[in-house]
């Protein structure tokens, strides 16, 4: 049975699978996370709401250790396993052309699928930049325990740190885009009956994601949330 897996993950199919089951779990954090940063705006409806939102909503996922650490294992584990698939099937289509087109044709191609391997690359770099900024700390201002609201103010009032996040941000439109659209063709979904509703649920999702994690850098950057 180990072998018959093995052997399937092997295949062009078996990496584009497991590619697509771990951008649904990846996906779906990333809508979780985002609707829960996005709690930071209560503060525009009255002073202090938002701050308390927040910092309630981190308590309570600090609350449960078993659920925070089983998602992270999980999520390390879906970022592992979609970039490795990633990264084989960049090889095995390298090998499979080693030599480049003369004329290399792009009309069926999207800006986001011919720039997936850089997007993937600043991702990966902006996942270790944000553990390493929020979650422990060990780069920008102090960050400090349990105050995250203000942790976040103080982190997006540095142009250059607000500036990654959102080109972060733009970076994974695309790539959700692309992703979203790809995973739909690995379900079975490659269709003229279905391709308008494909183009439309990858644009609306990456759309979705990009303008709700932008608006909240761009709302410290103007002075709209402040500590």
């Amino acid at each position: 049975m180990s072998t018959q897996r093995l052997s399937f993950y092997q295949t062009t199919l078996g990496k584009k699978v497991v590619m697509a089951i771990s951008g649904v779990i990846l996906i779906g954090f990333i809508l979780g996370h985002m609707a829960g940063n996005l709690q930071i705006f209560g503060e525009l409806i009255e002073a202090g709401k938002g701050r308390k939102a927040l910092d309630d909503y981190a308590a309570f996922l600090h609350s449960m250790p078993a659920l925070i650490w089983g998602t992270r294992i999980l999520l390390l584990v879906s970022v592992f396993a979609h970039f490795s698939s990633a990264f084989s099937l960049w090889k095995q289509n390298k090998a499979a052309r080693p030599q480049r087109y003369a004329r290399q044709v792009t009309l069926t191609t999207t800006y986001a699928a011919r720039t997936m391997r850089w997007g993937g690359v600043i991702l990966l770099l902006f996942i270790v930049y944000h553990l390493l900024h929020f979650t422990m700390g060990q780069v920008g201002p102090d960050v400090v325990h349990g105050e995250v609201y203000k942790n976040v103010i103080k982190g997006f009032s540095n142009q250059a740190v607000a500036g990654f996040y959102i080109l972060a941000q733009l970076s994974l439109g695309l790539h959700l885009y692309h992703g979203i659209w790809s995973l739909m063709q690995t379900l079975g979904l490659n269709h003229d009956k279905y391709n308008a509703t494909r183009r439309k649920v990858a644009g609306g999702v990456s759309f979705l994601v990009t303008a709700g994690n932008v608006s909240i850098p761009v709302a410290v950057l103007a002075g709209l949330l402040k500590i």
